[in-house]
């Protein structure tokens, strides 16, 4: 069962099914990721086949994890099966 554990806690978990893996990262669907410990961001990247990355903060005990997680708002017509899914990275740990 994949998860995304940042600072002690349960940040994502869902079954391998749910989750879509993309140039080796786990996305997992927003309803699998603990609302709570998100922040929106304003940060924005572009990737040239997926569209527009939004961002969010880490916020779990205090500490914040700038622009540790990434989702596609409105993603291309060949991204659409991450559409409402969530990436991590910058220290997170996912385990597979």
């Amino acid at each position: 069962m994949p998860k995304a554990i940042w600072n002690g806690e349960v940040i994502a978990e869902a079954n391998d099914d749910e989750v879509q893996i993309v140039e080796n990262n786990v996305y997992f669907p927003i309803g699998k990721v603990a609302e709570e410990y998100l922040q929106e961001s304003e940060h924005t990247t572009t990737c040239p086949w997926k569209g527009k990355a939004n961002y969010y903060h880490l916020l779990v005990d205090g500490k914040v994890n700038e622009n540790a997680a990434w989702f596609y708002r409105h993603p291309s017509d060949k991204a659409q099966h991450i559409k409402d899914h969530v990436a991590f990275w910058h220290g997170v740990e996912v385990q597979r």
